[in-house]
């Protein structure tokens, strides 16, 4: 019987957040294998990152709030084997996609753990820990989503696509460490949101998601779809309206960087770009 701590710590609701880079990959890829592109959808937001966020919680043995949850319960054993099951199946169901797309979900899953385990830790490392995350959350996944639901598979994807992903994730994930300063200290890591400090890290974000915009100009114009730039930007409007107003909370007030605060932008941002993307993904129908 699987733990009530262990399904929570799983934070199967987290992959919501992440599901924006899923949507747009899928939205670009071609000629869509419908089945494939469900079942990558199941394998990675159901069954890889679960086990990430069930491993990273096992590794810190967090006792303040952690993305998801705000007040996390102590991991047990059985949380680590409960990982270990769900990349197991995901590693399984991925040889269906094909040999190329498992070899990659096996880099995904091996980044994934070394990132929290603390023989390697790369978590600690503020820079490299960002890399990581941007690199694999991003590039990775919109590679695994575009080559693995196409029904002509090649291993050579758009880049802009994993760059514009990439960044999408660097904009986004250091404000997600913003209100966890003093646990990551005391568990010594030092994150790129505590190396920034409060207001630098807003700065950082909106710098990194104007590049971002920038590489969707760019590869939304070259293809002849400015209009669907421009659906985006319409939904990124309640984004950026939240982003300003709460940074000036914080700069009024660190304590505005707060998990409740957090929350609500990560929900607000995922939501928004989700129904973006899905609307892209709907577009292909009326083209």
């Amino acid at each position: 019987m699987i733990n009530v701590s262990t399904i929570k710590l799983l934070r199967i609701p987290f992959s919501f957040f992440l599901s924006p880079i899923y949507f747009f990959a899928l939205s670009q890829v071609p000629h869509i294998n419908w089945f494939n592109a469900v079942l990558i959808f199941f394998i990675i937001h159901f069954l890889i990152y679960p086990a990430s966020n069930g491993y990273n919680s096992y590794m810190d043995r967090d006792t303040e709030s952690i993305g998801g949850l705000e007040k996390p319960p102590p991991p047990s054993r059985q949380l680590f084997w409960v990982t270990v099951v769900l990349d197991s199946i995901g590693i399984l169901l991925s040889l269906y996609i094909g040999p190329v797309f498992t070899i990659v979900v096996l880099f995904y899953i091996g980044a994934s753990k070394a990132y929290s385990y603390r023989g390697i830790r790369l978590k600690k490392y503020p820079y490299l820990g960002y890399f990581i995350v941007i690199l694999f959350q991003g590039a990775v996944t919109f590679w695994l989503v575009y080559y693995g639901s196409n029904t002509e598979q090649n291993i050579w994807v758009p880049w802009q696509g994993m760059v514009i992903c990439s960044l999408l994730v660097g904009g986004f994930y250091p404000l997600t460490q913003i209100y966890q300063h003093k646990q990551d200290l005391d568990d010594g890591v030092t994150t790129i949101s505590y190396k920034l400090g409060y207001i630098g890290t807003f700065i950082f974000c909106a710098i990194v998601y104007i590049l971002a915009w920038i590489f969707m100009a760019q590869f939304f114009i070259s293809t002849k779809h400015g209009n669907q730039l421009l659906v985006i930007g319409i939904f990124f409007i309640p984004v950026i309206v939240y982003f300003i107003r709460w940074l000036v909370l914080v700069y009024k007030n660190n304590k505005a960087a707060n998990f409740k605060n957090t929350m609500k932008m990560n929900w607000l941002a995922a939501t928004c770009t989700n129904i973006s993307f899905l609307i892209l993904l709907i577009w292909r129908w009326f083209e």
